[in-house]
């Protein structure tokens, strides 16, 4: 079915009608009409393109207890996004090219966004040789973003030959930067605030010095690297430093580095677990102002589903990660938007733009143009909604925002003409 969106502000700007035909912007202007056209009143609603997400763990297959790819699609189109990087820690891990077509064929079959699956970097993610990196890029699934996230390839001469080769097909490495002799047996960000909890703490220079190694490498050989969920300042400089350099490097950070700090961990509420930890003020300022002068290129949800059984527990035992999806763009909103930090011009970019670019995703991060895939959503900017994890289509629970009350609201997502997600409501 066609539809005619009516009366939305596309970046924010002079309200428009979009009229969507056959997948594909058909016009853009005032006051227009069309026969059987399904109308959506979208006045004072802000439209943007349809989010990309570089950074998600669906956990299927083996953890359907925690996600699946039909659930975490679903919050995923309620997020905004139209399509989700699945990371490869999954069991069995995605490491062969029948495991990465198995996740790209149930993301088909949930259709409610594209499934871009990440092919591991190393056989089992052990880091000791590389995985079928050759054969995922050649599948049907086509991989072109590779990371062993939650484990780094720590490994130099590793992390090398793994650059070298993906060049040959235009991927990425996506690099989980935690250099593991200095994370042992790590619980929160290390500083005062951790000796005084008494919890063993994460150094920024255990991100950084991975960082800082990769991007030299990456300039040696010539080939594409990104870096997962930068946390630090230190972690900042470096790639503005890399990038003045001009090595190819792009780097995302998420929204709980954004707006949540190691306070959080005063409550020893394993829900603030995550894996790089929430840093300083100081740190969040900094990545602020990474993401919004271009030295960081994305926003990466790392939305981490787990189970209530790894996730309610003592702080030490529980699993590190975050539910992300839902909140991301109203997470950015309060952080970057109303603070003047990103125009809705910058969400587009940091959100859709770079991220399809990063991954190479043909049809996403265009723009709401006539003869463009029709993948796009729509804002209520002024909406205000207090999360409450019950009401999220994840699988789990495990949000860092229970109970916070943010900004935005997703009303419409729409996934090449066909809304799977209309009155804030999933439409599958």
């Amino acid at each position: 079915m066609n539809h005619l969106i009516k009366g939305a502000r596309p970046y924010g700007e002079d309200a428009v009608d979009i009229l969507l035909t056959d997948g594909r912007i058909a016009a853009v202007g005032a006051a227009l009409s069309a026969d059987g056209a399904e109308v959506v009143d979208a006045a004072g609603l802000v439209a943007l393109p349809g989010l990309v997400d570089l950074h998600t763990h669906l956990r299927e297959p083996g953890r359907e207890d925690a996600e699946t790819v039909e659930t975490g699609s679903r919050a995923a189109a309620l997020g905004g996004f139209t399509a989700v990087h699945a990371m490869a820690n999954t069991d069995p891990v995605a490491d062969t090219a029948g495991v990465v077509e198995q996740v790209w064929r149930l993301g088909q079959e949930a259709g409610l966004v594209d499934v871009v699956p990440v092919g591991a970097v190393t056989v089992g993610l052990r880091g000791e040789r590389l995985a079928e990196l050759g054969a995922m890029a050649d599948s049907a699934a086509r991989v072109r973003v590779f990371s062993d996230d939650g484990h780094c390839v720590a490994d130099p001469a590793l992390m090398r030959r793994a650059l070298e080769y993906v060049k040959a097909f235009d991927g990425v490495v996506a690099q989980h930067a935690e250099e593991p002799r200095l994370t042992v047996g790590a619980q929160m960000h290390e500083g005062d605030r951790s000796a005084r909890l008494g919890l063993t703490g994460w150094p920024a220079a255990a991100e950084e010095a991975i960082i800082a190694r990769d991007v030299l490498l990456a300039e040696h050989v010539g080939a594409r690297l990104h870096v997962c969920h930068v946390s630090t300042a230190g972690s900042v400089e470096i790639l503005r430093w890399a990038k003045s350099r001009g090595v190819r490097v792009t780097a995302e950070v998420t929204p709980h580095h954004l707006l949540l700090t190691d306070a959080c961990a005063e409550s020893y509420d394993p829900v603030f677990k995550v894996n790089p930890p929430l840093r300083t003020e100081a740190d969040i300022q900094a990545l602020r102002a990474g993401l919004a002068d271009g030295t960081i290129d994305a926003v990466g949800t790392d939305h981490a589903p787990h189970a209530v059984e790894d996730k309610e527990s003592e702080w030490a035992q529980a699993r590190p990660g975050m539910l992300g999806l839902e909140q991301a763009l109203s997470v950015v909103l309060e952080t970057m938007v109303e603070p003047g930090l990103l125009d809705w011009r910058g969400v587009a970019d940091r959100m859709s733009v770079r991220p399809a670019t990063i991954g190479r995703l043909d049809g996403h991060g265009r723009p709401l143009a006539v003869g463009e895939p029709a993948n796009l959503l729509l804002l209520d900017p002024t909406a205000r909604v207090t999360v409450d994890p019950a009401a999220l289509a994840s699988r789990s629970r495990n949000s860092p925002y229970a109970g916070r009350e943010l900004p935005g609201r997703v009303v419409a997502t729409f996934l090449r003409g066909t809304p799977t997600v209309l009155d804030g409501k999933a439409q599958k």
